[in-house]
């Protein structure tokens, strides 16, 4: 639920070194025992912090190597941050109770509108055996396909760029374009060689564009 998430978030920014944390995060990712030493606190009390802010989508976490370092996500921090705004807006014109019913109305149509959308894209692009007719030239029907593709690939597992280019061939011929599209749209990255999956935070979405 929309209301849920909202105050969630809010929740998670309601400590004092959380908003620190985020303060430090603002000039670039760290990772956890950095963070300990700048604020003068354990690692433990830093993980508890992360967790709380991981989970309300304030931070997302990326790992190199041995080294899981913290980012700051400030495109849902902007989302979130106007959708309260709008929230407010609309109160000028409904009750407490409608309020809150028109709002989740409206989220649980747009998801609606969303998927639908979503599906039609894909019915497009993907013959019934799941293979891609064509890369996608605008790019919001792009990344809705690309997302389609990522879907099947596993959190956590660390690809070779020939296991890639095996994976791709399944949808489409041009591997090598689509491989340098899910590195460019963030939803892997590639270091040595070796592929892995984002944070489905950091994946370029269809529903930012405008």
């Amino acid at each position: 639920m929309q209301l849920d998430k909202l105050v969630t978030f809010y929740k998670a920014l309601g400590d004092p070194t959380r908003v620190r944390i985020l303060a430090i995060l603002a000039n670039g990712p760290l990772h956890g025992q950095a963070l300990a030493g700048k604020l003068g606190v354990t690692p433990p009390t830093i993980t508890h912090h992360m967790a709380k802010l991981r989970e309300a989508g304030i931070v997302y976490e990326r790992r190199d190597k041995n080294t899981i370092y913290f980012y700051l996500h400030e495109a849902n921090m902007k989302r979130q941050t106007q959708a309260i705004l709008n929230v407010l807006e609309r109160a000028k014109d409904f009750s407490e109770e409608g309020l809150f019913a028109q709002a989740e109305e409206n989220h649980d149509q747009r998801r609606a509108q969303m998927a639908a959308e979503h599906m039609h894209v894909i019915k497009s692009f993907l013959t019934p055996d799941g293979k891609l007719k064509q890369i996608p030239s605008q790019r919001k029907k792009k990344l809705i396909v690309f997302e389609h593709m990522v879907r099947g690939l596993e959190h956590g597992r660390k690809y070779k760029e020939q296991e890639i280019n095996d994976y791709i061939r399944q949808f489409h011929e041009d591997y090598a374009t689509i491989r340098r599209e899910f590195v460019m749209n963030h939803y892997m990255y590639r270091e040595d060689g070796i592929y892995e999956l984002n944070p489905e935070e950091m994946w370029a979405k269809a529903e930012d564009l405008r």
